[in-house]
C-alpha cells in the first residue's frame, strides 16, 4: 500500500497494464486496448463473409480490378451522376462548413494469391489439352485474384453492393443479435472471429501468448446473465486468456471520471441507459434502458432534411446501405448541435447509389438542432423501425436465477453462501420504457432511490458518456430541463451535468483500465480452468454456474 502511495500513475499503468485487456463491447462500435494504452481501438463491431457460392471474376474483370479502370460492361459515370435538385442559392457558408466531408471509399475485396505454374499448366490442361502438350518450357508464376473470405470493421461496411458478401452485426440494441437468420451459435462465432482478429491484427497479441494475458470485459447493463456467460466463455475459453473479470460499465464509467456518487447517463449507438452509482456501487432498481441512440439520430437527421427538402436528390438508404450510414453518421457528429433558433449549415452530400461513381453536391442542411432533441422527444426517433431483437430463446432456457439445476454434489444453485442469503436479487434485464424522453428517465432514475440527501448528490453529478455525449449544447438544454421536470414538493434546487476532460466514448473503457489496475487482490477474477472445467469455485467448494454469482463476486470486492 505505501508502494500505492508514492509511485507515479503513469508507472503504475505501464507496470500493471502491459499484460492486461480491456474489452468494451458495443451495439455497433467495440473498444478494445491494453490498459497500457491511453486510448483503445474503436472498430464497428461487424463482419463481412464471402458468399462461396458465389463465382469467381471473369478475366477481363481482373484485368479491369487490376489496372483500376471501370469493368467492360459498366455504365459510364455521367450517366449515373443523379440531377440535382432544384435548390437556392448558398451564400454566406457557415463556420461548420470546413468540416471533414470528405467521400468514403469503397473497400477493395479482392486479394492477390500465387499461383504456381503446376496448376497454371494442370488448369490450361483441362481447357485445352492440345495447348498444354505444345509448350516445353517451365511457365512463371502468376497472381490470380481472390475474393476476401472475411471483412472486418468499417472495411465490411463500405464493401461494394455488388459482392457477394454476407454482413454480420452480432449484438443490436444492447442484446445478442439472435433471430431465426441469425442463430445463437453463428453469433458466438461471429464475437469470437472478430475479438480474435481485434487481437491478432490491431494489438499484436498471439493466440500463443494470450496465456500470460488478462482480460476485463465492460459491459453494458442490458446485457442478459447468459449473453454474459457466453463472453466469458469465449475470453477464456476460446480466446485462451488466463483469467477474467466482469465490470458494469455504468460503474466503470463513474471511476473513469474519478467519481464515486454520480447518475451515468450512456448514450450509445443504439441504446441509452441511465444507472445511479453510490460510493462506487451501482445500484439495481435505479437503472433504466432507453432505445435509442445515436443511430436513431443519424436516420432523424435524413428524415428532417426530406421534410424541408433541402436533401440532394440521391437514394440514400441507411437501413440497407452501410455506406449511406456511415456518412450520415459523419454529418451528424460534424453540424449537428442544440441551440436556440433554427441553425443550418453547409455540407457535402455524397451519393452512394452507384459504386464505381460517387455522386456529390454542397448542400444547406436545415433544423440541424431537431435531431438530436429527438433524445428528449423519443417519438421523432422511430425505434420501430429498427427494434431490439426478439428474445424467446432466453426464455426457452432454465432461468439461472431459478432452482431448476442441481450441481454435482446435490445442492441446488441458488443455495449459495451464507453472506448472499441477504443479497438483493439483481434483475434479469433492465426496465424498458419505450416512450418516455432522456429527462424522465433521469428523473426517474434518481427520485427511485428514495433518500433526499442521495438525491441532491445525484442530481448535482449527472455524468454524459458515449458517442452523443460530445452533442455540443446537449449539456445546458438536460440541466434546465431535468430541473425543471423534478417535482415541486422535492426539495432540490440545483441540477448539473458534468462536463468530462477526455473523449465521453472512450470513458468506460478508461474505467476499466482503473479498476483493473487497482484491483490488487483480484478476489473476482475468474481463471481459465475453472471456468471451463468446473464453473467457478467460490470459497466453500461449490460451484456457481449462473453470471448472477459473478456480479456478487464483483460487488464483494468493492463493498469490502
Amino acid at each position: 500500500m505505501d508502494y500505492l502511495k508514492t509511485v507515479a500513475p503513469s508507472q503504475l499503468m505501464a507496470e500493471r497494464g502491459a499484460n492486461l485487456v480491456v474489452i468494451n463491447p458495443g451495439s455497433t462500435n467495440v473498444r478494445m486496448g491494453l490498459a497500457s494504452q491511453d486510448m483503445p481501438f474503436n472498430v464497428p463491431h461487424c463482419i463481412a463473409r464471402h458468399k462461396n457460392d458465389a463465382g469467381k471474376l471473369s478475366v477481363r474483370d481482373q484485368i479491369a480490378s487490376l489496372l483500376k479502370i471501370p469493368f467492360l460492361n459498366e455504365v459510364s459515370s455521367a450517366e449515373n451522376q443523379p440531377l440535382p435538385p432544384k435548390m437556392g442559392r448558398v451564400d454566406g457558408l457557415s463556420s461548420q462548413q470546413n468540416k471533414d466531408d470528405s467521400k468514403l471509399t469503397w473497400t477493395d475485396v479482392m486479394d492477390k494469391s500465387i499461383k504456381s505454374s503446376t496448376s497454371i499448366e494442370s488448369s490450361d490442361a483441362d481447357e485445352d489439352p492440345s495447348q498444354s502438350t505444345s509448350d516445353d518450357g517451365k511457365r512463371p508464376n502468376s497472381e490470380e485474384m481472390k475474393y476476401k473470405e472475411m471483412i472486418f470493421g468499417e472495411d465490411a461496411l463500405k464493401i461494394p453492393p455488388s459482392a457477394s458478401y454476407c454482413l454480420s452485426r452480432p449484438i443490436r440494441r444492447g442484446h445478442f443479435n439472435i433471430s431465426q437468420n441469425y442463430p445463437l451459435h453463428q453469433v458466438l462465432e461471429d464475437l469470437r472471429t472478430i475479438w480474435n482478429w481485434m487481437l491478432t491484427e490491431k494489438l499484436l497479441i498471439n493466440p500463443k501468448d494470450r496465456n500470460v494475458y488478462s482480460v476485463i470485459l465492460v459491459l453494458g447493463e442490458t446485457f442478459d446473465n447468459r449473453e454474459i456467460k457466453e463472453m466469458l466463455s469465449i475470453v477464456l475459453g476460446d480466446l485462451g486468456f488466463s483469467t477474467a473479470v466482469v465490470h458494469q460499465e455504468a460503474l466503470a464509467a463513474a471511476f473513469g471520471n474519478g467519481l464515486s456518487t454520480t447518475c451515468v447517463v450512456n448514450i450509445g449507438a443504439q441504446v441509452t441507459q441511465v444507472v445511479c452509482v453510490e460510493d462506487g456501487v451501482a445500484l439495481p432498481h435505479t437503472a433504466l434502458a432507453l432505445p435509442y441512440g445515436g443511430d436513431d439520430i443519424s436516420r432523424c437527421l435524413l428524415w428532417v432534411q426530406h421534410r424541408h427538402r433541402t436533401w440532394p436528390s440521391f437514394k440514400t438508404e441507411p437501413m440497407k446501405r452501410p455506406m449511406d450510414m456511415l456518412m450520415l453518421n459523419k454529418i451528424k457528429e460534424a453540424y449537428s448541435q442544440i441551440r436556440s433558433g433554427s441553425f443550418d449549415a453547409v455540407a457535402h452530400v455524397h451519393s452512394y447509389e452507384h459504386e464505381k461513381s460517387v455522386g456529390q453536391q454542397k448542400t444547406r442542411l436545415s433544423a440541424l438542432s431537431v435531431p438530436p432533441m429527438g433524445l428528449l422527444y423519443p417519438r421523432l426517433l422511430i425505434p420501430e423501425e429498427y427494434p431490439p431483437p426478439p428474445r424467446p430463446w432466453f426464455q426457452d432456457c432454465d432461468d439461472m436465477l431459478e432452482d431448476t439445476w442441481q450441481t454435482n454434489d446435490g445442492v441446488s444453485g441458488n443455495g449459495g453462501l451464507g453472506a448472499w442469503d441477504s443479497y438483493q436479487m439483481l434483475p434479469t434485464r433492465l426496465k424498458k420504457f419505450d416512450n418516455i424522453g432522456l429527462v424522465e428517465a433521469i428523473v426517474s432514475s434518481v427520485l427511485s432511490t428514495g433518500r433526499v440527501d442521495l438525491q441532491r448528490k445525484l442530481f448535482c453529478s449527472i455524468q454524459l458518456v458515449g458517442g452523443v455525449a460530445s452533442t455540443a449544447g446537449l449539456a445546458p438544454v438536460l440541466e434546465q430541463r431535468v430541473l425543471n421536470t423534478i417535482p415541486s414538493n422535492q426539495p432540490v434546487e440545483r441540477v448539473v451535468v458534468l462536463q468530462s476532460g477526455r473523449n465521453p466514448l472512450f470513458i468506460p473503457w478508461k474505467g476499466g483500465v482503473i479498476l483493473g489496475v487497482l484491483d490488487i487482490g483480484r478476489d473476482a477474477w475468474i481463471h481459465r480452468e475453472d471456468w471451463i472445467k468446473n464453473g467457478v469455485h467460490v470459497g466453500s467448494g461449490r460451484k456457481y454456474k449462473d453470471s448472477y454469482f459473478l456480479q456478487s463476486q464483483i460487488m464483494c470486492y468493492y463493498n469490502t
